[in-house]
């Protein structure tokens, strides 16, 4: 199995990602479907069902305060091939994304060691034609300067399975981890 933390989105931010989507969608990109959208705090990989054991049982130890999410402006990893969404690196994001693989290191997994930069994954390019389109994607939403604003606060975040399929991967929630009041 493949494993990975996330935080996921609640309706009010599904609905803006949701009308960003209707309004660029291309026929030369693989775009994500809105309930596979969050926000990732460690991608883990594969995984035993020791592993998973472990996971669970440390994530649960985690304490954290409620995560004020924000989701600003539309951005573009060109080299990967990816349209996204940008997420604010807040204060309290950074603390709990600090602290999962602080959690996961004894089952076995390793931080990553670029720069988090949090952000939610729209499309993908598929082959030479979706670098195209994701060229002219990014033309688009630089000339009609799309704004996209919306925040909120998560309560909870996720350990999530990503089973693939052949429209793209499909995420099921293993277990969740509340996340305290103010």
């Amino acid at each position: 199995m493949r494993l990975f933390v996330g935080i996921a989105l609640n309706a009010e931010a599904t609905a803006a990602l949701a009308h960003v989507r209707e309004r660029f969608a291309s026929a030369d990109l693989r775009w994500s479907l809105p309930e596979s959208w969050h926000v990732t705090l460690q991608f883990l990989g594969k995984a035993n069902e020791e592993q998973l054991g472990c996971v669970t049982a440390r994530l649960r130890e985690i304490r954290s305060r409620r995560v004020p999410v924000r989701i600003e402006g539309l951005g573009f990893f060109a080299r990967a091939g990816v349209f996204h969404a940008g997420v604010s690196l807040t204060p309290e994001l950074l603390a709990l994304q600090q602290r999962v693989p602080v959690a996961t290191r004894p089952c076995g997994f390793a931080p990553e060691l670029r720069p988090y930069h949090p952000h939610i994954t729209l499309a993908r390019s598929k082959g030479r034609e979706g670098n195209k389109a994701l060229e002219m994607l990014r033309r688009t939403v630089e000339r009609t300067g799309a704004a996209l604003a919306v925040e909120f606060r998560a309560g909870e975040f996720l350990l999530y399975e990503s089973l693939p399929e052949p429209e793209g991967s499909r995420y099921e929630v293993r277990a969740r981890f509340p996340l305290q009041d103010d």
